[in-house]
């Protein structure tokens, strides 16, 4: 099931959810690298697991917004912990990557 909830877009979905509610156009405009498709996917997958809702505020037009659920707050703090760690880590993984790519195309 971690699979499900801690894939990259999913954190950061879920990073901007636990601020606010969110559209679909607001939460791309938030997180500028992930595709539609990717996007798309990724709400599913977490409304599948009742981590977030979605929730459709009109008909005419189509207007969706996505808000956190009770079971998703309490991701908050893991979430909060695994994006300080990947920041403060990341030129440690970066070298690592670096150095096993050299030995690789040896």
């Amino acid at each position: 099931m971690l699979d499900q909830i801690l894939d990259k877009w999913s954190l950061a979905v879920l990073n901007e959810l636990c601020e606010r509610p969110n559209r679909f156009n607001d939460l791309r405009r938030a997180i500028p690298a992930v595709t539609q498709k990717s996007l798309t996917a990724t709400l599913r997958r977490l409304e599948r697991n009742g981590i977030i809702r979605r929730e459709l505020l009109s008909s005419r037009p189509v207007a969706v917004e996505y808000t956190i659920t009770p079971l998703g707050k309490t991701l908050r703090h893991p979430v909060d912990v695994l994006l300080a760690w990947a920041e403060e880590h990341f030129p440690e993984i970066e070298d690592a990557r670096t150095r096993f790519d050299a030995e690789s195309a040896e």
